[in-house]
């Protein structure tokens, strides 16, 4: 329990926006499964970068997670974020202008250096030319920070250790809107079984920034969202993907045709192709295509040979097959 003051709120969006490597899909999974642990109403919205490979802290590599929760039916992902946590000069960039003003961002300081501030063409640091003052801006050095909390970490490079700082950033959301961390600590053992040095830095760096939240001054104080009521039950998490996925299976079973999907991995349409090939009980057939021409091609053979022949992609993967 935090020692600070704590604000009741009915309802809060969230938005964590970053570089497509920064972890922004992993941070908002996380952050998204502790509050429906606590019993909030939520809708969520993925967004992914339109281009392969952009450049780093560059506007077309900006990835982000929005998060909406509340004590009563949520039925959107928001359309305005109450709270941006930027990693990066792009990031706000890409998201201030869904920024109400009075909203909240908190943003990594570390990262506003004169040359990412060119790349997306801030002639100025905003954190520091007053261009900002319409919200309430916490700068945060969330990667020395981080770095610096796993100094005794020898084992993991300086660059590795700066990958944690999604954790840091996790840990000092959590803290500030009273989500526990302790089942994503209970994830990070399982999904970091066999890399033990990993496991121990991105546990470090979330305790880190939630002991952070507790001690700075910069925030004076947290807030609680209660429980929205829901029937008793067991409830399950469905991404966008998951339920077309089912939802492909049952048009097949109502149609009375096998389902085949051809499809080429692409983020974050591969979820399609690993959700349908646990499936094959139901008659569903999955080819993992060689690119996205091929996949069309496998999708119209098998809707030829009196199947239900599916694809699937995402942006750059449309755009090659419109050519």
């Amino acid at each position: 329990m935090s020692s600070k003051p704590v604000q009741t709120l009915r309802r809060v969006v969230i938005r964590f926006a970053g570089d497509s490597g920064d972890g922004m899909q992993l941070t908002g999974d996380r952050f998204t499964s502790d509050t429906a642990r606590l019993g909030n109403d939520l809708s969520t919205l993925p967004n992914f970068p339109a281009e392969i490979r952009a450049p780093q802290g560059t506007l077309p590599g900006v990835s982000s997670f929005q998060l909406h929760f509340a004590d009563h039916d949520v039925l959107t992902p928001g359309d305005a974020p109450d709270v941006l946590v930027a990693m990066n000069p792009a990031a706000l960039r890409a998201n201030l202008a869904d920024l109400p003003r009075g909203a909240t961002i908190i943003a990594n300081s570390d990262e506003f250096t004169t040359r990412n501030l060119a790349k997306v063409g801030y002639q100025t640091n905003p954190l520091e030319d007053g261009s900002l003052d319409s919200w309430q801006v916490h700068p945060v050095a969330l990667t020395s920070i981080t770095v610096e909390a796993l100094a005794t970490t020898s084992a993991l490079t300086r660059k590795e250790k700066e990958r944690a700082k999604n954790m840091f950033a996790l840990g000092l959301l959590s803290w500030m809107y009273s989500r526990p961390i302790e089942p994503t600590e209970a994830f990070l053992a399982g999904k970091f079984t066999s890399k033990p040095e990993v496991l121990a830095a991105n546990v470090a760096a979330l305790r880190a920034g939630w002991n952070f939240g507790e001690t700075t001054e910069e925030f004076a104080s947290t807030y609680a969202v209660s429980p929205a009521p829901m029937a008793a039950g067991t409830y399950r998490n469905v991404t966008g993907n998951t339920a077309l996925a089912l939802g492909l299976v049952a048009a097949a079973h109502r149609s009375g045709l096998p389902l085949v999907l051809g499809s080429y991995p692409i983020t974050p349409a591969s979820d399609i192709l690993h959700t349908l090939s646990g499936l094959k009980r139901f008659g569903v057939t999955t080819l993992q295509a060689e690119d996205e021409i091929a996949a069309v091609g496998m999708a119209l053979g098998a809707s030829f040979g009196g199947a239900l022949g599916v694809t699937s992609t995402s942006g750059p993967g449309l755009a090659l097959k419109a050519e």
